[in-house]
């Protein structure tokens, strides 16, 4: 490489030439432009594609070749391509920025869009790993120039000779790769096989690799003819898989996930063919078998023009579309300036919503016609596409019905509870939904358990997707209405004990009622609701504020019911309760039926209701101790 970018500009003898410091630029690509020194391997790919590329569109008749090996400390890729003259290895190889590839340079008329490289960096990116670049070329487009050899160290010079014609009598190009110190990893055979193998499975020339060095009449005066240790083996591996035909679309799936397990390490629930002709995109998408976050931002493989550009792109699919991995091939899309991700621009917009919409379209035809498979899919997924499902519109109309939610009747979609219940009812807590579901189950109320993340927030949107329904959150009211009452004459007949009940859980904000309900053996019921949260909030903050916010929230007093112990009268201990002869025992034992029902409630306990707790135990306790002294006495 030259020390300078370009020659100084004659019609301005004051004008002066960028210095450019080849060391420092090296440094520079191997800690910022490239995420590792990996990429020597696709460069050196890329430059022979695209050599061939430029040869077929000259002689469409000519022989095609590209072959790759690796010996210790060296690296070597031939191919049969378009070849440079000296003149052209000077302007090319030399002078960081500029591409052969350009149409119209040196002749060559073939558009860019043909060519993987677009950025003209070339050859420079090697340097991350060796200490000496050797290039021995014939070109194809002067068939009397002479071989020529470009030799560059990584201090920054070059050199330039032509070659006799025995050095290389057939166009093409051969490039010889020395490591530097520290570097060698980067060459052992085995990961140059390994590098070329996933940087340059789908090109569309056939590569080989050899263990060992190329044979090559271009390497060095005379050549050296050397073998490679056992025989060439192919890197290319065409069609891809989802361009295969297959016998059956079992064996097509079947071999889908082989490919989707040795690429990406995990069996699909499903795969999904993205084949947009129009954007040039060909592909699949592979739906992960595990849950994951929907904020996890999955890296999916691209490939241009066959050539592997990044296996960690996150901006090829929608956001909520975290649920597959995608590998495409396409040439259309634009790559950064590293050639390691896509540029962020509006054909990769467009080409996220359609590639979106076929991932939509996978969901509908899954939901109309494939119902198992989908429940399948939302048994494993269904937390994060409720999620996203919150934020967008034509997802949660497409997927509500499907979702999966606890009911009082068990877990099942939304549209089959539906099906039963235009009214639906939910709780925001499940501790909650368990003490009331059994009730609720035995007298016809249809409850959801909203407690889960993000189901308040989708039954909140259900009337937008069914305007039909009405969904409201579960109250103590909506509740006491569904259960049984009890007959005027018994309740009557039991007013001195609710009396006693009423007033022995007044303290706690608590209403009692008598209710017959099933199951019958659940003695009493705890019912809370938001509005008598906040009133019982509202209160405890009176009771501990001064004299000044006293005033003030005594003025906001609200009218909301307080929460309810509702009695079962079906049950025999709330029978043989409501009978005791003693008031005190009675008082105590509604305490205990009171405390019993918060603790199934799992609901926090305040400081009043721990105290209450105690007291009862403990007058319990006395009850029982006294009783057997009493007819121990007797005795």
């Amino acid at each position: 490489m030259t020390s300078a970018s370009s020659s100084s500009t004659h019609s301005d003898p004051g004008a002066n030439s960028f210095q450019v410091d080849l060391r420092g630029l090296v440094d520079l690509l191997s800690h910022h432009l490239y995420s590792s020194p990996r990429v020597y391997v696709r460069e050196l790919l890329q430059n022979a594609v695209d050599a061939v590329t430029a040869r077929q569109a000259l002689d469409p008749e000519a022989e095609i070749r590209i072959r790759l090996s690796a010996s210790a400390g060296r690296v070597t890729i031939e191919d049969s391509g378009i070849g440079l003259t000296a003149a052209e290895a000077h302007s090319l190889l030399a002078t960081i920025g500029r591409s052969s590839k350009r149409g119209g340079d040196h002749g060559l008329e073939t558009t860019r869009r043909e060519f993987l490289g677009q950025f003209g960096i070339g050859l420079l990116a090697c340097f991350v790993v060796a200490r000496q670049i050797r290039v021995i070329t014939r070109s194809a487009r002067d068939p009397q120039a002479a071989p020529v050899e470009w030799l560059a160290t990584d201090d920054g010079s070059y050199t330039v000779r032509e070659l006799p014609d025995e050095a290389r009598r057939e166009p093409g190009t051969t490039v010889i790769l020395q490591a530097r110190p520290g570097a060698e990893e980067w060459t052992v055979p085995a990961k140059v096989e390994q590098l070329a193998r996933d940087y340059g499975s789908l090109l569309p020339y056939d590569i080989t690799f050899t263990e060992g060095d190329v044979e090559s009449e271009g390497e060095g005066e005379g050549g050296s003819g050397a073998g490679g240790a056992g025989g060439p083996r192919g890197i290319t591996d065409r069609p891809a898989v989802w361009d295969r035909p297959f016998p059956t679309p079992a064996a097509r799936r079947v071999a889908l996930a082989g490919h989707c397990a040795q690429l990406f390490g995990f069996t699909p629930l499903d795969s999904i063919d993205l084949d947009l002709p129009v954007a040039g995109v060909r592909g699949v998408a592979y739906v992960l078998p595990e849950p994951t976050s929907p904020a996890h931002r999955a890296g999916h493989r691209v490939h241009l023009k066959g050539m592997l550009l990044t296996d960690h792109a996150d901006n090829l699919l929608p956001d909520w579309a975290f649920f597959v991995r995608a590998v495409i091939d396409t040439d259309t899309l634009r790559p950064t300036a590293s050639r390691e991700n896509l540029y962020d621009d509006e054909t990769l917009s467009a080409v996220r919503e359609a590639l979106g919409a076929r991932v939509r379209a996978w969901l509908a035809e899954l939901a109309a016609s494939e119902p198992e498979r989908l429940a399948a899919f939302l048994s494993v997924h269904h937390l994060g596409v409720k999620s996203l499902a919150r934020h967008d519109a034509e997802l949660l109309g497409l997927m509500l019905p499907w979702l999966p939610f606890e009911t009082s009747e068990g877990s099942m979609s939304l549209q089959e509870f539906t099906a039963a219940h235009t009214e639906i009812h939910f709780t925001r807590t499940v501790e909650e939904f368990r003490q009331i579901a059994p009730i609720a189950a035995a007298h016809g109320l249809g409850v959801i358990n909203a407690g889960y993340t993000y189901d308040a927030d989708l039954l909140a949107l259900l009337p937008a997707v069914r305007p039909d329904l009405k969904v409201t959150e579960l109250d103590a009211g909506a509740v006491t209405e569904r259960l049984d009452p009890v007959p005027t004459s018994a309740e009557l007949a039991l007013a001195p004990f609710l009396s006693t009940a009423r007033t022995r859980l007044e303290a706690q904000g608590c209403d009692v009622v008598l209710r017959a309900f099933q199951p019958v053996s659940v003695p009493a019921l705890y019912l809370d609701d938001r509005q008598a949260r906040q009133e019982r909030d509202r209160t405890a903050a009176l009771d501990s504020a001064d004299s000044l916010w006293s005033g003030i929230l005594g003025a906001l007093r609200g009218s909301a019911p307080r929460t309810r112990l509702v009695l079962n009268h079906n049950n025999p201990l709330i029978r043989r309760i409501s009978a005791l002869p003693d008031e005190a025992l009675t008082g105590t034992a509604v305490e205990s039926l009171y405390g019993q029902a918060l603790l199934m409630s799992q609901r926090p306990l305040r400081p009043a209701d721990s105290t209450l707790l105690n007291r009862a135990f403990l007058g319990l306790l006395e009850w029982a101790t006294h009783s057997t002294d009493s007819q121990e006495g007797q005795k």
